[in-house]
């Protein structure tokens, strides 16, 4: 068993998410309560290519353990040699393979959740992935419930990848068709999780403490993972483990709390920038920004604001209107 689901433990993962959980967002929310890391997944060929830009996504540090890197890709030996060359770089505490991004770049490159609709090429690459990497760290893998409506198979799935050896099973609870839309079926992961016998995560529509703790109630899962909540409120995390310890709901992070995070994470993000480009890296934040600031008082003139952003000082700026506003008492 995976030690962090030991003693009865329910972590709560940190989904991995493209162009949003890098270092710095793992980072801050590993300081906020999640327990388990996941990387932005990372193409297995990019690796083997040894491209820098694809190394970079596999960085961590050891704070932040454990942090798994998520792989994704069709051919099962390739796999398997970017799973190795990985963990020389800088072993990681487990490898997760990619079976659910629903994004049409990765799916039309035969990776993702296109593989849940050829279980013979999915057993192809948990198998070449496990097999290559041995004993020296677990492999896991995170699925979606099916390709669409009429095909949901992870049941079915999740049992071969038990049999490919998969130490645990991430299962959000959409399928590839719904997108981010729709809602997540539930009652499908409970039955992953109720036929396997290693672990299942639960991924979708986990937003707050009492989300976590129904999932945590009503289903025999392991544990959960957090997604989009997070980009949001990166205090899910605190706010879960508070409400499970104690039924209790904390009042909500203040507007001042909220932008002093804001500005950290752009401050770290411009430190740790290719060429200390400012610009670049802060044209870069602006759709986290966005997510960040999704309800703040004034968020009509915030988010006009914002698309304009070029620097920190700039960013500085809109945290003393956005507070200003939210002091007026300024409703949207």
């Amino acid at each position: 068993m995976l030690p962090w689901f030991s003693d009865g433990r329910f972590p709560l993962y940190l989904a991995p998410m493209a162009g949003v959980t890098d270092v710095v967002f793992r980072q801050i929310c590993k300081e906020l309560g999640a327990d388990v890391m996941v990387t932005e997944f990372v193409s297995a060929e990019g690796i083997l290519q040894r491209d820098d830009r694809t190394r970079k996504y596999t960085e961590f540090n050891d704070g932040q353990r454990p942090v798994g890197v998520q792989l994704f890709g069709a051919d099962g030996v390739r796999m398997g040699e970017a799973a190795k060359k990985i963990i020389d770089w800088k072993r990681p505490d487990f490898i997760d393979i990619n079976f659910g991004c629903p994004v049409n770049k990765v799916v039309a490159r035969n990776g993702g959740s296109s593989l849940l609709r050829d279980c013979p090429l999915l057993t192809s690459v948990a198998t070449g992935v496990a097999k290559a990497v041995g004993d020296q760290v677990p492999v896991t893998a995170k699925i979606r419930i099916g390709w669409d409506e009429q095909t949901v198979n992870a049941v079915e799935v999740s049992k071969i990848l038990v049999d490919c050896g998969m130490q645990a099973i991430a299962v959000h609870g959409r399928t590839r068709a719904q997108g981010y839309t729709g809602e997540a079926c539930w009652n499908t992961i409970d039955a992953v999780a109720r036929a396997i016998t290693v672990p299942v995560i639960g991924n979708g529509d986990i937003a707050n403490g009492e989300d976590v703790a129904r999932r945590k109630r009503e289903t025999a899962v392991s544990g959960v993972m957090i997604g989009r909540a997070a980009m949001q409120n990166p205090w899910v995390f605190l706010q879960a483990k508070h409400y499970i310890a104690t039924g209790e709901i904390l009042p909500p992070v203040p507007v001042e709390e909220r932008w002093k995070l804001v500005l950290r994470h752009c401050r770290l993000v411009v430190e740790g920038g290719k060429n200390g480009d400012e610009r670049q890296t802060l044209i870069g934040m602006r759709s986290r920004l966005m997510a960040y600031c999704k309800g703040f008082p004034g968020a009509k003139d915030l988010r006009q604001r914002i698309c304009q952003v070029t620097t920190v000082s700039e960013v500085e700026a809109l945290a003393e209107f956005s507070i200003a506003q939210a002091l007026a008492g300024h409703e949207e």
